[in-house]
């Protein structure tokens, strides 16, 4: 019987290894941030485990896939080209900056900064995914705009608006005023959409430290690294069932062209 091959992929969530022949057919695949093995074929079970044995780290479940979430639903039934759950953070940069090769210069660039910035934060949001949180990165709206960051959890969903920051972020300061602005407004538009609630984030990269109270009572503040921590404060206002629909329709590229 010849070996079986395993291959690194993705799935809905976060990253898995799929087990399968060599013409290609699948018979399992292994989800390292929950730690099972779902089986396509029952008969296959030891050999499968014994080709995942290098790579698995921890107690594992094994059994058939799960049953298919309304999210994964809407997901299979999803173009490609009109699902939003693949965009990177600052998608729209990536592209921009992709013709652009880097210049010598003697300050950063705005548009790299934010990009790295964007991303920053976009990976820490993502942490949030094995609490039950959904995220969404760079949300097309109608005129070019974007929503930095969609994240949708427990505590309800929020838009995520992301300034770099090399120093400390003065939040009483006038410039600070423009990016506080922007956060409500795309949180009402966000809210409009998807007739909820979504409250503003001020995301600040690049720093810890925030001096100051904002001008806006309502925006959420986060330094780099206290997403976790200040969310999980804010308790539970949505069940799983309530994230999963809100996340099926604002993953969808249609749903946003009446922000």
């Amino acid at each position: 019987m010849k070996p079986l091959r395993v291959v690194p992929g993705r799935g809905p969530v976060g990253a898995r290894l799929y087990v399968g022949l060599a013409d290609g057919r699948s018979l399992a695949w292994y989800d390292r941030d929950t730690g099972r093995v779902s089986l396509l074929a029952d008969g296959r079970r030891e050999d499968v485990l014994a080709a995942l044995a290098p790579y698995v780290t921890g107690p594992v479940t094994v059994g058939p896939p799960p049953v298919p979430t309304p999210a994964d639903l809407v997901r299979l039934a999803l173009h490609p080209d009109d699902d939003l759950a693949p965009n990177r953070p600052g998608e729209a940069l990536h592209t921009a900056l992709a013709d652009t090769p880097p210049t010598r210069r003697l300050r950063p660039d705005p548009q790299r900064e934010r990009l790295a910035a964007l991303q920053a934060v976009g990976d820490e949001l993502d942490t949030l995914e094995r609490a039950g949180w959904r995220v969404l990165h760079s949300v097309p709206l109608p005129g070019q705009a974007h929503l930095d960051h969609l994240l949708i959890g427990p505590a309800g969903p929020f838009s995520v608006h992301t300034v770099p920051c090399r120093r400390r972020f003065r939040a009483d300061a006038p410039a600070a005023a423009i990016h506080l602005r922007r956060a409500v407004r795309d949180a009402e538009r966000a809210s409009f959409v998807l007739a909820a609630a979504v409250r503003p984030v001020l995301a600040v990269a690049g720093t810890s430290r925030i001096d100051g109270l904002p001008s806006f009572d309502d925006v959420l503040l986060l330094s780099e690294g206290d997403a976790r921590t200040v969310l999980a404060r804010l308790g539970g206002v949505l069940k799983p069932a309530d994230i999963e629909s809100l996340y099926a329709s604002a993953r969808d590229r249609h749903t946003w062209l009446r922000a």
